[in-house]
């Protein structure tokens, strides 16, 4: 993974997402939060988890040098949730996207990550807009998405999401 980017923020590392991050994707995607407003990935093991990553994630950083990445403390190394910028074929945008381990929200790690996220959108993969979508309940990540300065334009209905998704883009 040394070929690809990697980034910083104040108080995170934020690297390519591998197999070794598979027990925080799964304690993430299985999280009553994440199977609401993201919906369920079909997780129940670590190994289903390494093959969604490798599936999803690592096959994205091979063709795009960009996809999702880990989200790790600088004070203590502990593994926080994941930050990355995502291809979905029902939206003419790149996607901001993020989540976090329920034992780390509210924390601002979202905002910080995403923030440094798009940064690294605009000066090293040379987007110039990006698009989000979240879960009309999730009155926690509009304020992230708001914070950050995306505009809502209304609803999409995205493949993978049940029923239509909050749509928001920000210019760079």
């Amino acid at each position: 993974m040394s070929s690809y980017l990697s980034f910083e923020s104040d108080r995170l590392y934020l690297r390519p997402t591998t197999e070794e991050d598979a027990a925080l994707v799964l304690a993430i995607l299985t999280a009553p939060k994440a199977l609401k407003f993201i919906g369920d990935r079909n997780l129940h093991s670590e190994e289903d988890a390494r093959k969604y990553i490798r599936q999803r994630a690592l096959t994205q950083l091979r063709e795009l040098g960009y996809a999702n990445y880990t989200l790790v403390t600088k004070e203590t190394g502990t593994k926080v949730g994941v930050c990355g910028l995502y291809v979905r074929p029902d939206l003419d945008l790149i996607d901001l996207g993020y989540a976090l381990h329920p034992e780390h929200e509210g924390q601002g790690y979202a905002r910080e990550a995403s923030k440094r996220i798009m940064q690294a959108a605009k000066e090293r993969f040379g987007q110039l807009k990006l698009s989000a979508i979240t879960h009309g309940e999730n009155t926690a990540s509009i304020k992230v998405l708001e914070a950050l300065g995306f505009t809502h334009l209304g609803q999409k209905t995205v493949a993978g999401y049940d029923g239509p998704s909050e749509y928001f883009e920000v210019a760079l």
